[in-house]
């Protein structure tokens, strides 16, 4: 019962926090985790992210929108430290982390997950595990040669390993090689193995990809236990059920640029979400004069087809 109230209460707080927002891209929010300012990746003459400002809200799960090409993915490994932005700023905590390498923004509480899952095939579940964990004194090579020194240590971060793979249901596994696992089963190693790190934002690029249909619901439970937990959660996704499902705000992206946020319950009939999909005006009825013009167009294309045939 106690479970089920910090539960209610988690999301309700979530959703307190997004009430009265503006439905505007950028829209500050009330206790922001993440702050993203002008960031900006090019390719060549191709310019695949442009975030003017963005921030998340602490305590909540967002979702990242946006069509294929919109440059989602590129985003996260801005944010991880994956790639190197051409421009721009972005903090963590009021901590500036442009520049900073994977394995510090990791370690400074944020992680992320893979769309193609990174379980490292030929180590056992549990090896996978004790990778994810960080700081390890015995990896150190002096420490190495004196167990007394990282022997406590790794029984710990056993242990906690042990937790998190009894609460994603993989304990069965521990000793099975990670190449064995289902697609479904390698992303929720890969989400339990993020979790190693106590993560406080946890960044997911398409935790549903791939997955069977029989452990969707579990990976959906798992992301809502995460904000349960007290977590921050920002995952990719294009299952719009999904979207609506989990999350307690929406961002969407296209062509590099966040054009709209707001609650998943409005905001895939905003024009500009719309447009983004579809194309604009894609189902705006057409007037009298377009009809005329489009008939004109069609009976001349028709005239000019019959004329040729007739020359030939």
């Amino acid at each position: 019962m106690h479970a089920e109230t910090t539960s209610t209460e988690r999301k309700a707080a979530a959703l307190a926090a997004f009430k009265d927002l503006p439905r505007e891209p950028g829209v500050p929010k009330p206790d922001p985790i993440l702050v993203v300012d002008k960031v900006v990746r090019r390719f060549g003459g191709l310019t695949a992210v442009d975030v003017d400002h963005v921030e998340i809200q602490r305590g909540s799960i967002t979702a990242l929108i946006g069509p294929n090409g919109a440059g989602k993915t590129t985003f996260f490994n801005q944010l991880t430290g994956f790639d190197t932005a051409d421009s721009g700023s972005w903090t963590f905590n009021g901590r500036p982390m442009n520049g900073v390498p994977a394995h510090k923004v990791a370690r400074a509480g944020m992680v992320r997950t893979f769309q193609l899952t990174k379980a490292l095939s030929r180590l056992t579940v549990m090896e996978n595990m004790r990778l994810g964990a960080q700081q390890q004194k015995g990896e150190n090579f002096f420490r190495a040669l004196l167990p007394g020194s990282w022997r406590k240590q790794e029984a710990e971060i056993t242990a906690r390993a042990e937790d998190l793979l009894t609460r994603f249901k993989l304990i069965a596994k521990e000793d099975d090689f990670a190449g064995s696992l289902s697609g479904g089963q390698r992303k929720l190693l890969e989400m339990a193995r993020a979790l190693m790190v106590n993560p406080e934002l946890v960044m997911l690029d398409e935790p549903m990809a791939g997955v069977n249909p029989a452990l969707t619901q579990s990976l959906l439970g798992h992301v809502k236990d995460l904000r349960e937990q007290g977590m921050t959660v920002l995952f990719v996704e294009h299952d719009m059920d999904m979207v609506r499902d989990i999350s307690d705000w929406v961002i969407v992206m296209a062509q590099g640029n966040v054009i709209a946020e707001g609650p998943p319950s409005t905001i895939m009939s905003d024009e500009r979400v719309i447009d983004a999909y579809l194309g604009a005006h894609h189902d705006a009825p057409l007037s009298e004069s377009d009809l005329e013009t489009q008939l004109h167009e069609a009976e001349a294309a028709l005239e000019a087809e019959i004329e040729e045939e007739t020359q030939k």
